[in-house]
């Protein structure tokens, strides 16, 4: 399952969020997008979680959750 991640703090890295979603499952991508003129953090990324049940129990525990001085959003991606 995709999910998109927002208000995430600049100073959130890819591999911060990598680690926050592989305590919960298996992550076959992580990518947080970034400005191309700045090379900065656009405040939101998507990753991707194989298992179902894993993705689902990733949005429970991590929506709303404190990273960085930010309370970041959780949920799937439209397609």
């Amino acid at each position: 399952m995709k999910l998109l991640v927002r208000n995430l703090s600049r100073a959130t890295t890819e591999q911060d969020l990598r680690t926050l979603f592989t305590a919960h499952g298996k992550v076959t991508t992580c990518n947080l997008v970034l400005d191309k003129d700045t090379g900065l953090s656009k405040g939101f990324a998507f990753v991707e979680m194989p298992n179902d049940i894993e993705s689902r129990s990733a949005i429970k525990a991590l929506n709303q959750l404190s990273v960085d001085k930010s309370k970041i959003r959780v949920k799937y991606a439209d397609e």
